[in-house]
């Protein structure tokens, strides 16, 4: 296989597994302490959940983009 289309396909699947990752990440940390479903009234908990998701989002956009684009500065 040529090296370019290894390191594409490398690329690809270190994108895919950061994404699942983290989804994995938040989808327990949502349902294991109820963090993400607000019931009679807004705990803490919720609280520093979404800002944590808001802030992981930009953060695992951040890392895609910056993996993305270094690669195609070669």
């Amino acid at each position: 296989m040529e090296p370019e289309a290894l390191e594409f396909l490398k690329r690809v699947a270190k994108s895919i597994l950061l994404a699942l990752v983290w989804l994995a990440f938040n989808a327990v940390a949502a349902i294991w302490g109820d963090n993400a479903f607000v019931g009679d009234h807004l705990k803490l908990s919720n609280i520093i959940f979404y800002t944590w998701f808001v802030i992981s989002i930009f953060l695992l956009v951040y890392l895609l983009k910056k993996m993305w684009q270094q690669q195609e500065e070669f």
